[in-house]
């Protein structure tokens, strides 16, 4: 029952950055875990990163290990996730997850709040 509003989204020339953020409201910033996913175009919804309540540990999937970073400002209610080196196959659409109990940190299924998604396309 957490409202996610994500920002940072956009369109960048391949080797380039940006930061999404990720703000909750509607009830305490608290919980279990923090995750991005995001789903290309006509591809599966995958698994990108997660973050524990306190901070640590964090998961990162294998494709974006070294480039992507997320942390969590729990007095500010916000995760952010730092994407740098991008590709042009990191294109999609990403998605911010609060997970309110115990799950898997890389089932979408386990978290229970999602923000809207925000297009991220990265240019050759």
């Amino acid at each position: 029952q957490v409202q996610l509003v994500e920002s940072g989204g956009g369109l960048v020339q391949a080797g380039g950055s940006l930061r999404l953020s990720c703000a909750a409201s509607g009830r305490t910033f608290s919980g279990y875990a923090m995750g991005w996913f995001r789903q290309a175009q006509g591809k599966e919804r995958e698994f990108v990163t997660a973050i524990s309540w306190s901070g640590s540990p964090t998961y990162v999937s294998g494709s974006v290990k070294g480039r992507f970073t997320i942390s969590r400002d729990n007095a500010k209610n916000t995760v952010h996730l730092q994407m740098n080196s991008l590709k042009p196959e990191d294109t999609a659409v990403y998605y911010c997850a609060a997970a309110d109990r115990p799950g898997s940190y890389f089932r979408g299924q386990d978290y229970d709040s999602w923000g809207q998604g925000t297009q991220v396309t990265v240019s050759s």
